[in-house]
């Protein structure tokens, strides 16, 4: 199964965050588990840990090395991803989120998320 994470459920998973919870590192951990993480992510974690957000406690650099560690992919943005952001019903703002959205339901993936909000946008989202 490919899981995609949502930015903040993969910062709890490489620095093992009791917030993390035991649902999601259950299916993070899976032998069947192929997990992801999108580029959208890194670029989220470098403009806010730059702007000083104490929820983003590595830079993107750091964050990048960590994933590559934990063996996660990297998934690309790609046109179609985008041209589904467009299409997604307005449940949620942040960019960022929606693009993860739209990158789960277009390879298909599912995405490991902590957001109800995110949650409410297909099946295929897994609110953790």
């Amino acid at each position: 199964m490919n899981l995609l994470l949502d930015t903040h459920i993969a910062l709890w998973a490489i620095t093992d965050s009791p917030r993390l919870s035991q649902a999601a590192r259950e299916r993070i951990a899976s032998p069947r588990a192929t997990v992801w993480v999108s580029v959208a992510s890194l670029w989220e974690i470098g403009i806010k840990h730059s702007l000083g957000r104490g929820d983003m406690p590595v830079g993107s650099e750091e964050a990048w090395r960590y994933f590559r560690e934990a063996g996660y992919q990297l998934l690309s943005i790609k046109p179609e991803h985008i041209v589904e952001v467009e299409a997604l019903p307005a449940h949620h703002k942040d960019p960022f989120d929606r693009l993860l959205v739209a990158q789960a339901l277009v390879e298909p993936m599912h995405l490991l998320t902590h957001d109800p909000l995110v949650a409410r946008y297909s099946e295929r989202i897994l609110h953790v």
